[in-house]
């Protein structure tokens, strides 16, 4: 059996993962024809065709899906040796560019990433922040910070705080003014702060008790696409607003904003590190994520965090 370049191997998955050999080229900084000519050299080695080919399209064959895993498992195993190797040896460095969701990137992470950076100066970091959920296969993104399980499954999701979920919330001014809503039904009845999350308005809101689930479609003159702008408008008494803890926690601390509907289970949204590839999983990935951890274990320590849970 002939030789199976670990370049060939690269290029056969990004090309999958692209459904395009061109993307896959210019990912890998290859021209056209060195990425196909890899290609044809790995077909011909394993006797098999593993994409199918045309002017429009391109599209794995049944041999190419049922080589894909074990390719990537061949490109993981490679790359955690080599890490395993240089771990321990070199400091970090390089450069991660990573992305976040507006209101937890500006007011939480930050300053914890700036920490970073200071413990590692090695290292150089570029923040994208933004409520747009980013490509993770075209654009030059290492690490993605999201609240939620990606749906896509090529993508791995590692846990930093697996139990956050939403709350209901309003500033003292607003309940002054308007009332408390005793149920999630009487939601309808008020000013909601809605947020768009990729091309959808999130305002149908879960609510659960007792085992049962209610799902409210609320409403209101206020609607941004951006996190940070949802969670001033609250505290600043313009609605009620259904946002990770995580971003309002401080809020609550400080009495800025008050929790609703205590009686009831908020919809889960946990927050994860995301890549799009195990490959992407370096030491500075891996430091990074431990650094999060860490900084998430204590600020939810805090004290002054009653009632805030």
């Amino acid at each position: 059996m002939k030789m199976v370049r670990v370049d060939d191997l690269q290029v056969f998955i990004r090309a999958a993962d692209n459904g395009s050999l061109s993307a896959a080229a210019r990912q890998l900084d290859l021209s056209p024809a060195v990425a196909s000519a890899a290609l044809k050299r790995l077909e011909q080695a394993l006797g098999a065709q593993l994409l199918a080919r045309s002017t429009r399209s391109l599209r794995l064959t049944l041999a190419g899906e049922r080589y894909l895993e074990h390719a990537r498992g061949a490109l993981d195993a490679l790359q955690a040796g080599r890490l395993a190797l240089e771990h321990d040896r070199r400091e970090l460095s390089g450069s991660l560019s990573l992305s976040m969701p507006s209101d937890l990137g500006r007011n939480l992470l930050r300053p914890w990433l700036d920490d970073f950076l200071r413990s590692h100066p090695g290292l150089s970091l570029q923040l994208r922040i933004s409520d747009r959920v980013a490509d993770l296969y075209r654009q030059p993104v290492d690490v993605a910070l999201r609240y939620g399980v990606p749906e896509d499954s090529s993508l791995v999701a590692l846990p930093l705080m697996p139990d956050n979920r939403r709350v209901l919330c309003a500033s003292p001014d607003y309940l002054v003014r308007h009332g408390a809503p005793e149920t999630p039904q009487d939601l309808r009845g008020h000013q909601c702060l809605r947020m768009v999350l990729g091309t959808a308005v999130h305002e149908r809101w879960s609510f659960e008790r007792d085992g049962q689930r209610q799902t409210v479609a609320v409403g209101g003159r206020w609607l941004s696409d951006d996190g940070e702008v949802v969670r001033r408008w609250a505290v600043d008494g313009c609605g009620i607003a259904y946002k990770s803890r995580l971003d309002v926690l401080a809020d609550l601390r400080a009495g800025r904003l008050a929790r609703l509907l205590p009686g009831y289970e908020t919809e889960a949204t946990p927050l994860c590190l995301v890549t799009p590839h195990r490959l992407m999983l370096s030491p500075a990935v891996a430091a990074l994520r431990a650094h999060l951890q860490h900084c998430l274990e204590r600020y939810l320590a805090e004290p002054g965090a009653g009632g805030a849970d």
